[in-house]
């Protein structure tokens, strides 16, 4: 019946839930009941431990790094719970706000054999949920008749696995005629996935001819430097400058898509603000977050791209690896532009990080 949610809807409301701390559960061979711990309160990990079985915490490779727990599993570690676990427990080995204080967290014991399907989507939802990339998870037998009964989120796990590595379609929502300060022949058009998750933008300046290749900016959305003028980045001077150039050329695409602090969020991003201000560089603190060095995906600009008419670019970068997935995604890039603005005494070791371990030409 077209009223029920569909799978995409599902996720959807999955995401909703981990956020306000409900727990979710997958379905199929070997059922779990699934929860956040980032949102977890203290009766909930009660009724889970009195559910019986082993629930486990699972982490990301990167953050049991940091940990020194046992990873059996490539990609994620399964912390198994003690019986007088605690919510603080928990989220002190989810949280690394205070693993200087307290770095010894173990010992910890970790599963090890058997699937480990249903712990990598939870972890993805809580990723994509902008959570902290860490979940409890508890494989039994009567999830599916909880969930029933305590009016749940179910998921199938055969479904859900193959839909989270999709990435969402985009469909152009409105646009409107923008006068800016660097042009008066500006163009906004708003874009939004088909997921529910954040809508993103594209900036155009002037009537760029589609059959030529357009001077372009993929830029990820920074509240604290495009906004606060923070200098601790140099992503507000980047965007002003990119966005000054498209002026004086009299065309240009500026696409600011909604990946805050490289794709993990604003929330996760000032934990690894904090964790910079305890002497870790950016890519150190995202690991020990347990994030990637870089958890966007420059895709959705190339999506955007094509549906506004564009097949070729003159990019606006100092990233290679936005150089390599436009061509992975069709897009030309006829020349790459450099952008080196913005660097002072605060962000000149973000920098020198940016060059030295992500590969910017700096």
């Amino acid at each position: 019946m077209s009223l029920a949610p569909d799978i995409t809807e599902q996720i959807a409301r999955a995401r909703s839930d981990l956020r306000m701390g409900v727990p979710v559960v997958l379905t199929g061979p070997q059922p779990a009941l699934v929860m956040a711990t980032e949102t977890l309160v203290p009766q909930r990990l009660v009724d889970l431990m009195g559910l019986g079985g082993q629930p486990v915490l699972a982490i990301t490779a990167r953050r049991a790094e940091t940990l020194k727990a046992r990873v059996y599993d490539g990609d994620l570690a399964r912390v198994e719970l003690p019986a007088d676990a605690t919510p603080a427990w928990v989220q002190s080995l989810s949280d690394p706000a205070d693993d200087l204080r307290s770095p010894m967290k173990g010992p910890l014991s970790c599963a090890r054999g058997g699937s480990v399907r249903a712990h990598r989507v939870a972890l993805q939802l809580a990723k994509d949920a902008r959570l902290l990339p860490a979940a409890l998870v508890l494989e039994m037998a009567g999830a599916e008749d909880l969930a029933r009964d305590r009016g749940l989120t179910c998921l199938p796990l055969d479904s859900v696995e193959g839909k989270l590595l999709e990435r969402s379609p985009l469909n152009p929502v409105v646009h409107a005629r923008l006068p800016m300060e660097v042009s008066e022949a500006g163009r906004l058009h708003i874009f939004r996935p088909e997921d529910g998750g954040e809508e993103h933008y594209a900036i155009e300046i002037g009537r760029p001819d589609r059959a030529a290749p357009v001077l372009a900016r993929l830029h990820s959305a920074c509240f604290t430097g495009d906004l606060m003028g923070s200098l601790k980045c140099d992503c507000g001077p980047q965007l002003r400058a990119a966005l000054a150039q498209m002026g004086e050329a009299g065309q240009g695409v500026l696409l600011y898509l909604n990946q805050e602090g490289r794709g993990i969020g604003l929330a996760n991003k000032m934990r690894a603000y904090s964790l910079q201000d305890q002497g870790f560089d950016t890519v150190e603190a995202n690991h020990r977050l347990g994030f990637e060095d870089d958890e966007r995906d420059f895709r959705l600009g190339a999506d955007i791209l094509r549906s506004m008419g564009f097949g070729a670019v003159r990019l606006l970068t100092n990233n290679p690896r936005k150089v390599a997935m436009m061509k992975e995604s069709g897009i030309k890039v006829a020349e790459r532009v450099p952008l080196k603005v913005g660097l002072n005494r605060h962000n000149a070791g973000y920098l020198d990080t940016k060059a030295r371990k992500s590969g910017h030409l700096l």
